[in-house]
Order: structure tokens, then C-alpha cells, then sequence
């Protein structure tokens, strides 16, 4: 029912659909590189994938797994048709088309209405920090999700076939893509079942099963890293980026929805058919804030080399679906579309800016790498300003160095969560995560078995755009010149946590860096 109800839909609005496709997508093409952090890591693993399978990768295996593998395999076997940078924009074209639509579905499920007003902020969502962050396969994962609810929230016996397609598609690509999914359609089809205190008690549940799995790390987990302000992830934060004016645009934007929420309310409070069409969305907006404030952003298993880190930054990103889901519970009015249209506007401007830097800052990379004799060991201290949510951009190395040079410090093989493997002793990579970590940190002290290897570096502390290469030596740190910054205390810094597990006494300073009392009672 849903599937056909979907394809008239199609059918009567193909115009409409391909001209708000088209406009969606003109981010992934204003520059000659998608400049959106992991992915050149993702880019850079897949062409390791293929020389591995030529037997030209030595130390590096391929490791058979069931998740966080769909963006990369793809990538792997489309890359060896079509080459990878194509095949890199083939795929984040059809990652953003999926994430767009898949959340404008559920919008229109949500409130029986497609959302044509509210394009502008779903396009901001879809270009918000999880795609900048460039955690594709996640960002993929949520897209098919957010089809699978659809069908299994308001289809019938058919449909939830399909759904159960998606799901296996949805749990390839990522495990907690595939639990936002689970949690998602359980809740919308039981909150439309049930009456009465049940109904409350639905609402109580979700909460009670938050707190569960907050005990749950507390019990079983060595380390935890808590976000800090948990009530700025709300699903405006999606929209803080690069620099620190992103913050004020995504205030604006958080004000300009309530206010057209509230304003919608009031009008039609009298009027409305149902009043309260907007509670489950909101209800499920209310929840992920309280996870926000009760589930670690940083989750580090006992048995694992690196931890799942950035856990509610990502999921933020539902977080303003839902959002929006409850300002499109309101009657649209054109003064909607044009507030929102204003400020993507703004939003798409800086993007624009700040990924220009970015994308002159890798054609010097590829200049500096062109140089280099084949098979070069890179590593990379490469940062955005203090004021950048983001971080990940030094692996526009990764891209710069496909069928030239090797990244030694590549975090994906030692991480073990991803397919590339890596034995002891390869020399086309570290096998210690905590190395990697310190080598792109500036922190790490130079071996001689990992020579001849250059540096890639920010030489200039006043213009962070200005790179330099050169010559490691044995003994030095390697981010000894140019631009370092500090070690960091945000929950993303893991050369903090590292060092906090070294700490066996926290009256004292780890290289520079306090300890943390809660972590370290816990190690």
C-alpha cells in the first residue's frame, strides 16, 4: 500500500522531485573534491582494498565482516569499473538523493503531507555535521532507515518485505543505523496503537530504556567520555561546522522553527482536526535529548584497540529530522519557505567558503605527493582552527595519495572496525591506533624503521591554509614545526584518552594532560 501510495506520488510530482534533487546535490559538485573529512579515508581504503587483491599491499588483509561495510565495498567494486574518484561521487550523490528523501518520507508519513516548505531546512540537515564528518556509511544506514520506518509504520504485509530488504541493506552499512531503524518504527507504530496511560507509559518506556543502557556502559565499559551542554544537541547543533559564527546561524535557525511551530499551534489550535499530531515526533525529539545527556559520546570497549567515538553527534542527526517533523505538524505558509530559504542560504554560502579552502588546500597536497618517489611513507598534521567542530580534514591526504603514496598513519587497519586489516611490521602502515593518533596529533617520536617518510604540515601558524612538506629523521616528534594545537579535552581528542589510561595516578599531569578522576577510578 505504502510502496504504491509512494510511486503515485512520484508519478504526479517528477518535476518538482528532480528539480529539488538537482539543487540538493549541487554541494557535492561547486568543487573538484567532496572535501567532507572521512570520506577520503574511505576512498584512500578501498583503492589499499584493491591492491591487496593484486598482491601489491604487503602486511594488509582483507577481514570478512557483516557491518560498516557497505559504503566501502561498493566503493571497492564501483572504483575498479569506473575508478575511485568517480566512483567516490557516484556514491556520496546517491548517499545525500537517499538521506534527503528518506527523511522528507518520513516527514510526509509523520504528518500526512509532504514538506515542500521545509526543503531548505531538511537540505541544511542533509549538509549538517554528520556529512561533513563524512561517516558515510552511517549517513547511508539512516537514509535506508528512514525508507524502512516509513513502510513498516504506515504499510501493510508487502510492504514490510521491502522493509526487511532495507533493514539487511541498513545493518551492512552501520549497526547503529540499523538501531535508530529498530527504535524508530517500534515506537511510531506502538505510540499509534496504544490509548490512554498505555500511551504514557510508551513515553515512560523510552526513557527507562535509556537509563538501562546508561548503566550499561557504566557497568561494562573501562572508559566513557560524557558530552558536555547536552541540551545544545538538540539537532540545530548539525549545523555548527567550520568556524564559530555556524553556532549563531544554527541559534537562528533552532528560534526561527519554534517560532513558526508555536505560531502554527496558536492559530490553529481551535481549528485543528488533531490537535496533537505533533506528539510522537516530539516526544521521540524529547528522548534523544535525554540520550544526548545520558549516553557517552565516546564509548571504549575493554577488548578494542580504538573506541566508537562521536556516538550522539551523529545520532543528532535524527534528532532534527524529528524536529522537523514536529514543525511540519503545523500548516505551511510561504513566510516559512522563505524564512528557511534565507538562512540555507547563509548556511550553503559558508560551506561554499569554507570547503574552497579546503579543496586549495588539496591541490597543494596533490603537488607536494606528486613528487615523491612511489610507495612514500606520508604522515600528516593537518587542522582547522580552534572554533572547527569538525575534524577529519587531514585526510584529504588519504585521496591526494591514491596510486602514489601511502598514508603510514591510515587509523582504519590498527582500528580493526573496518575491512583492511593490518599484520606487524607492514610498511605501508602503522598497526597501533595509539601511534596513528599521535602521529596525526603532532605527538609521535620518529622511529628509524619507518624511514624514508615525509611529513605533510601546516607551516604557517597565521594562515592554516598554507602547507609544507618535508623530511622526517629518526628521534624527533614530528609536529615539532608548524601549526599543533594542544592536546584536546573534547571527547573526540583520543590522544587524551589514551594518555588517560596510562594514568595511574591522577595527582600528577600525563604529558601535558590532567587526568580524569572518573576514568581513572575506573581503570
Amino acid at each position: 500500500m505504502q510502496m504504491r501510495h509512494a510511486l503515485v506520488f512520484v508519478r504526479e510530482n517528477a518535476l518538482r522531485i528532480f528539480l529539488v534533487s538537482t539543487l540538493v546535490l549541487v554541494p557535492c559538485f561547486w568543487h573538484k573534491s567532496i572535501e567532507a573529512g572521512d570520506i577520503s579515508s574511505h576512498t584512500y581504503n578501498a583503492w589499499l582494498a584493491l591492491l591487496i587483491k593484486q598482491g601489491k599491499a604487503p602486511g594488509l588483509y582483507i577481514e570478512s565482516r557483516w557491518n560498516n561495510i557497505l559504503v566501502d565495498w561498493t566503493l571497492e567494486k564501483l572504483g575498479a569499473l569506473l575508478g575511485l574518484v568517480v566512483a567516490e561521487r557516484i556514491i556520496v550523490v546517491i548517499s545525500v538523493l537517499i538521506f534527503f528523501w528518506g527523511a522528507f518520507a518520513l516527514i510526509s508519513a509523520a504528518n500526512r503531507r509532504p514538506p515542500w516548505y521545509l526543503v531548505p531546512a531538511l537540505a541544511m540537515i542533509t549538509y549538517g555535521w554528520t556529512f561533513y564528518s563524512g561517516f558515510l556509511n552511517f549517513y547511508f544506514s539512516l537514509g535506508l532507515a528512514f525508507f524502512a520506518v516509513v513502510l513498516i509504520w504506515r504499510g501493510n504485509n508487502g510492504d514490510w518485505l521491502l522493509a526487511a530488504l532495507l533493514a539487511v541493506l541498513v545493518l551492512m552499512a552501520h549497526p547503529l543505523g540499523f538501531i535508530c531503524l529498530i527504535g524508530l518504527a517500534a515506537y511510531f507504530r506502538l505510540a499509534d496503537a496504544l490509548r490512554g496511560w498505555l500511551r504514557w507509559a510508551l513515553f515512560a518506556s523510552a526513557f527507562l530504556v535509556v537509563l538501562l543502557v546508561h548503566f550499561y556502559t557504566l557497568r561494562l565499559h573501562t572508559e566513557y567520555t560524557h558530552t558536555n551542554d547536552f541540551y545544545v544537541m538538540n539537532g540545530a547543533d548539525q549545523l555548527v561546522l567550520f568556524q564559530a559564527h555556524y553556532a549563531k546561524l544554527a541559534g537562528a535557525v533552532l528560534v526561527f522553527g519554534i517560532f513558526c511551530f508555536l505560531d502554527g499551534v496558536l492559530r490553529e489550535w481551535k481549528s485543528a482536526g488533531d490537535r496533537w499530531a505533533f506528539r510522537t515526533p516530539l516526544e521521540l525529539w524529547a528522548v534523544l535529548l535525554f540520550t544526548a545527556a545520558m549516553i557517552p559520546e565516546v564509548l571504549w570497549f575493554s577488548r578494542e584497540p580504538m573506541p566508537f567515538a562521536l556516538a550522539i553527534s551523529r545520532l543528532t542527526s535524527v534528532t532534527a529530522v524529528l524536529g522537523i517533523c514536529v514543525l511540519g505538524s503545523v500548516k505551511p505558509r510561504l513566510w516559512h519557505l522563505a524564512g528557511f530559504a534565507i538562512l540555507a542560504s547563509i548556511f550553503l554560502a559558508w560551506t561554499h567558503q569554507d570547503t574552497g579552502t579546503l579543496n586549495k588546500m588539496e591541490r597543494q597536497v596533490e603537488s607536494m605527493v606528486s613528487t615523491l618517489p612511489y610507495g612514500r611513507r606520508v604522515v600528516e598534521t593537518i587542522n582547522l582552527g580552534p572554533d572547527s567542530r569538525l575534524w577529519f580534514i587531514n585526510h584529504m591526504v588519504d585521496r591526494a595519495c591514491i596510486g602514489k603514496c601511502f598514508t603510514y598513519s591510515n587509523y582504519e587497519p590498527p582500528a580493526r572496525q573496518f575491512r583492511i586489516r593490518v599484520h606487524p611490521g607492514s610498511p605501508i602502515v602503522t598497526d597501533s591506533v595509539e601511534d596513528s593518533a599521535k602521529m596525526e596529533s603532532g605527538f609521535y617520536v620518529v622511529r628509524e624503521q619507518n624511514l624514508p617518510m615525509n611529513q605533510i604540515y601546516q607551516c604557517d601558524e597565521k594562515d592554516l591554509s598554507k602547507l609544507c612538506i618535508r623530511d622526517l629523521s629518526a628521534g624527533e616528534e614530528n609536529g615539532r614545526l608548524g601549526y599543533r594545537p594542544p592536546p584536546s579535552n573534547d571527547p573526540a581528542s583520543l590522544l587524551e584518552l589514551w594518555d588517560q589510561r596510562s594514568c595511574a595516578n591522577c595527582s600528577h599531569d600525563c604529558g601535558g594532560i590532567v587526568c580524569n578522576p572518573e576514568v581513572a577510578q575506573k581503570l
